[in-house]
Order: C-alpha cells, then structure tokens, then sequence
C-alpha cells in the first residue's frame, strides 16, 4: 500500500512520510547564527502572547476614556477569536510560502493593530485594532515554534521549544502586570504604542537570519476550505465566550450559532478531502501522535485557563487581596510551568525520550486539581500558592512534548500547520473550558449565594462583600468557595481523561545533527 493512504493509525504513523523521513540530513549551523534565530523567535513569541494580556488591568481606563461599556468583553474575545482563527491558516502559508514571509507579514498585521488601538477614539476601533493583533499575535506564536523545526533537529529542539514555553509563561504573567504599570504611570496608550520597539526589531533580525524557501512552485491556497475553518472556528469560540452569559443559550443569536457549527464542520470535512492543498489535511488526523497529542492539549487549555480565569476572583473576593496582588497568586503556576518546560525539555534533548512525560505530569494536574477543589475561605494563602504551582508543573511539559511529538510524525510538508494545530487545540479547549467552568460557577452562585443577598445589590465584587455585615459576608464567602468547587472537580476530570489520551502516545526516533530522519520501527 502507497504511504500517501494509510489504513491505519500505525501506517500512518510510521511511515516516512509521517515521520518526515525525507532523507535530508540536519547539518550543523553556526551556534551563533541558532543563538540570534531563537532570540528573534522568541521576541516574536512574547510580542504575541503579551498582546493577550496586556489588556487585562487596562480595561477599566480604556472605558473610562472610550465609553462603550456594553462592549468591553469583545476587547479580550476579539483578539482570542482572531488569533484561534489566524493560527492554522497562517501555519498553512508558512508550509506554502515559506516562514519568513509569514512571520514578517504577521508582525506588521500585528503592529498595525496595535496603532489601531493607540489611536483609537472609540471602543469599537478599538476592537478593530485587537481583532488585527488578534490575526498577527495567533500567525506569530505557530509560525515562530514551525522555525524552530526548519533549524534545529528534534532532539536539540525539545530544549529549545521548552524555553519558548517558558517564554509563553513568562508574558503571561507578564502582560496584566505591565499593562497595569502603564496605566498607572503613562497612559493606556503606551500598552500598544510599547510593542513597536520589540516588534521591529523582531523583524529586521527575522529579514537578516532566516533563509528563503528553497522551492519557489506555484501554490493552490485552499480559501473555501479556510473559509469554513474560520466559520467553525469563530462560532465555536464566541459560543463558548457569550452562551449563558452575553447571550441566553435560547436566544436567537445562540440558536443560529449552534446551527452553524455542524453546517461548517460538515462544510469544512466536503471541501477537505477534495482540495488539492487542503488548508488542515485530514490525513493528519490519521497519524496517531496528531491525535494524541490534541486531545491533551483540548483538555489541558480546558483546565489551564479555567485555572486562569477564576483564581484572580477567588483571591479578591474570598481571600480579601487587592486586584493587583491577585494576579500575583498566577506566578507559581507560572514558575511550576516554566520550570518543567526548561527541565522536560532538557530531558529529551539527552534521552531523546518523551512518550511519559505527559502522562506523569497530567496525572499531577489532575491530583492539583483536586487539590484547587479543597479551597475554602481558610486555607492558607502558602497553601494556594502550592497548589497553583502544582498546577503548573502538571501543564509545563505538556506545552513542549506536543510539539516534538507532533512535529517529529507529521509529514515535513506540513509542519507549520501541525504546529499550529496544537495552539489551535489548545486555545479552544481554553475558551471551551472557560465558558463550561463559568456555567457551573453561576449555578452555584445562584444555589449558594444569590438567596443570601438583595436582589438589587448588582454584580457580586470584593467591594460588594466587603460593605456586608460579617455575620452575613462570613456565609457569602462559605458559598462563593463551595459554588467554585465543582469547576475544579471537573478540571481534575479533563486532566485524568488527557492522562489517559497521553497514554496512546507513540515514542517515534528524534534526529539529532548529522543524523539522517528515520521512520519508527
């Protein structure tokens, strides 16, 4: 049987094409020249996953000065919704065209968006300006870890994709800190108008170091197929960001919402498997590693910005910490995460080993997990800040091992939208996981919390809970905490289902420098 039609997942899997086992050697490049190549990658990489945060603690004197209230929400949903969306299309041109063009043309779709944003007079060109950053900031992230493959062969890059990791980590964390510092200090202005310097220079050493493609063939860009990605994609991530919070699940907007999803996957799948050069190629859902590998990056975004979104709010409102400190209870999680990035990815880089590290480290998210459902007005502030780096270090390998081991079985035509498949697995099961975490929270704030309070006191805030009587703030807390339980119960249920998706793993043969690609055994 022709590798190119596989019958089954090991087929598939193992043969070369799969393993990108084109008989190319990786011949050692100058380590300064690899030095100066990560360094603009990852400066690619902190431009984009900054322009996700960044917005966070500004929200409020973006507002102030714009006015639009009703449509604060989309200032975050707008740059998610584009990013999930520009991430595979993006990673498919790079596979066409070449990386350079794309990464080159993504900071300055990115750049334009944050001018956009700087000038903007209104909340709606605001948005404008996001959903462009949106479109960049999602190319940057998949195009810069696709470069790393180009360069760097498998088992040199599980370091190198770890320290990217690290990189995601840090500006996350990073992002509402300095967000907030230019707010306080400058203007809200400054959090766009400060990605310039970073991102142009991104972009001069991205035009100096990284090679033309070699082959310059005519591409047929699959735009229907596009198309209906992006009509599944938006529809999927705007119902799990406004279902039973902007918009009733009965609602008109909804409905039509629902029905599309079907209509345009069964659109997607019809224009797929005809297209010439398919925009996500089906056969990629045939290789086993490709599965593994989404199916726990789906889960772990679930719980990860599940994670994300809800312990800020616990901070404030259980525990009593301003706003700012709150966001720092989110920097052991980081630490946990971009600890065992460097130190899995070291540990492939010398075994060429990975098969077990997803396994091991979901089965500690699950166990954190639930120990995040433990959590009480009592607990001790340590005690949290272990449990969220707990937290960390059960999602810190998963982000590197996806990648190596989705790159390493796909065939190497189609390692930038392999790549990017992982992000894009990763952000949905995150807005997915955001949106089922928040409809079980609400309906336990409605069973625990809402009868213990008046009707008409609005939404429920640290400042809210602070003008209580103690007797009546004492029962208030008691019942946030315990509405917040079953959201952890359910995050330590997807951690223990993507420990047993990892367990399907494949150990495929890293390449090192000098060292032929070679199928699995």
């Amino acid at each position: 049987m022709s590798p190119n039609h596989p019958s089954s997942d090991q087929t598939a899997a193992t043969s070369p094409e799969a393993t990108g086992a084109t008989g190319e050697d990786f011949a050692p490049l100058d380590p300064r020249r690899v030095k100066v190549i990560l360094i603009a990658v990852a400066s690619s990489l902190f431009l984009a996953s900054m322009g996700q945060t960044v917005v966070a603690t500004a929200l409020p004197q973006i507002v102030g000065d714009l006015g639009g209230l009703h449509y604060i929400s989309w200032v975050v949903t707008a740059y998610l919704l584009a990013s999930t969306i520009g991430a595979p299309i993006s990673g498919k041109l790079g596979d066409m065209y070449g990386r350079k063009i794309v990464l080159q043309s993504a900071i300055g779709i990115f750049l334009t968006g944050a001018a956009i944003c700087a000038l903007a007079y209104s909340l709606p060109v605001l948005i404008l300006g996001r959903v462009l950053q949106g479109l960049g900031g999602g190319s940057l992230i998949v195009v810069s870890m696709a470069v790393v493959a180009d360069y760097i062969p498998p088992r040199e890059r599980a370091r190198s994709q770890g320290a990217l990791s690290a990189v995601f980590g840090v500006s996350t964390v990073l992002g509402p800190l300095f967000g907030g510092f230019m707010v306080q200090n400058v203007s809200w202005h400054w959090i766009f108008w400060a990605n310039f310097p970073v991102g142009l220079a991104a972009f001069v050493v991205l035009y100096v170091v990284l090679d033309k493609p070699a082959e310059n063939r005519p591409h047929k860009v699959d735009f229907i197929g596009a198309f209906f990605l992006m009509i599944l994609l938006s529809a999927t991530v705007l119902i799990a960001n406004m279902a039973g919070t902007v918009y009733d699940w009965s609602s008109l907007p909804m409905l039509l919402l629902l029905a599309i999803v079907p209509l345009a996957f069964i659109g997607f799948i019809t224009v797929e498997r005809r297209a010439s050069e398919p925009v996500l190629p089906l056969l990629l859902f045939r290789i086993r590693n490709f599965q593994v590998s989404n199916s726990v990056n789906f889960l772990v975004g679930m719980a990860m910005f599940g994670t994300i979104s809800f312990m800020p709010m616990f901070m404030q409102v259980v525990k009593g910490v301003p706003p700012v400190e709150s966001g720092l209870y989110l920097l052991p999680m980081m630490l946990g995460l971009i600890g065992t990035s460097f130190v899995s990815g070291r540990y492939v880089a010398r075994t060429g080993k990975y098969k077990r590290l997803p396994t091991i480290s979901t089965t500690l998210l699950a166990v954190a997990m639930i120990c995040m459902s433990t959590l009480g007005p009592d607990t001790p502030k340590p005690v949290i800040a272990l449990f969220m780096f707990m937290t960390g270090v059960g999602i810190g390998p998963t982000m590197s091992v996806s990648i190596i081991s989705i790159q390493s079985a796909i065939p190497r035509e189609h390692l930038g939208i392999g790549t990017a498949s992982a992000n894009m697995f990763r952000l949905t099961g995150g807005s997915i996981g955001t949106s089922v975490f928040g409809a079980i929270f609400a309906l336990g704030l409605g069973q625990y919390v809402r009868p213990l309070i008046p009707g008409d006191s609005g939404p429920l805030t640290a400042d809210l809970v602070a003008r209580f009587d103690p007797a009546l703030r004492a029962e208030v807390i008691a019942g946030f905490s315990a509405a917040l339980t079953p959201a952890f119960f359910v995050a330590a249920i997807t951690a223990t289902l993507a420990c047993l998706a990892s367990l399907r793993l494949q150990e495929l043969p890293l390449a090192s420098y000098g060292a032929p690609r070679q199928p699995a055994e």
